[in-house]
């Protein structure tokens, strides 16, 4: 079976839920629990016939689960600053990780005390607040809203066959930026 393969796990309203692995897709609607939307380009060979490998199943039961949250990554922390320093604006290839209250002064490491910051300004704000370094933020960090554009949006490019399922559940600002990427 395909091991680099992921399948678009829907609610039964459609909703996404999740992305998992081709084999539990497979075992989801074989036994099931799921029905097969749309399947992949390749098949798999049973003893005695073959069977298309799933793309998006959907959930024959609603499953119910809490608000999703984002994790405290650098990939996460550098989308939601929109890739640029928060300090001086720049933005580029060259940003790290900065706490706005520095760790050792007991500063936590969470949402809204983590910011992009250029290697420049990080290391001229060193290990002082914005207000002792004279250098304020130029945007309040908070923590971002976990939506399906942010949870399933970077996976658009790779399976196509997926669009028709997410476009209508992305933010606006991601699906400009879909259709930006797709006219390019």
């Amino acid at each position: 079976m395909t091991v680099e393969r992921s399948t678009l796990v829907l609610n039964q309203n459609y909703e996404p839920l999740n992305v998992c692995s081709v084999r539990r897709a497979f075992v989801l609607v074989h036994c099931g629990k799921a029905d097969l939307l749309e399947d992949g380009e390749e098949r798999i060979r049973g003893v005695d016939r073959q069977f298309q490998l799933p793309s998006v199943i959907r959930l024959r039961r609603y499953v119910r689960r809490p608000q999703p949250r984002l994790r405290l990554t650098r990939r996460e922390v550098f989308a939601r600053d929109h890739q640029q320093c928060q300090y001086c604006g720049r933005s580029g290839q060259d940003l790290t990780l900065d706490h706005v209250e520095p760790r050792h002064r007991g500063g936590p490491h969470e949402w809204e005390n983590v910011v992009a910051a250029c290697r420049r300004c990080n290391h001229r704000k060193a290990g002082l607040s914005p207000k002792e370094a004279g250098m304020p933020l130029l945007t309040e960090p908070v923590r971002p809203r976990a939506t399906p554009g942010s949870m399933f949006g970077h996976y658009i490019q790779r399976y196509r066959e997926w669009q028709p399922f997410l476009l209508g559940w992305l933010d606006s600002r991601s699906r400009s930026q879909l259709s930006a990427e797709s006219a390019s």
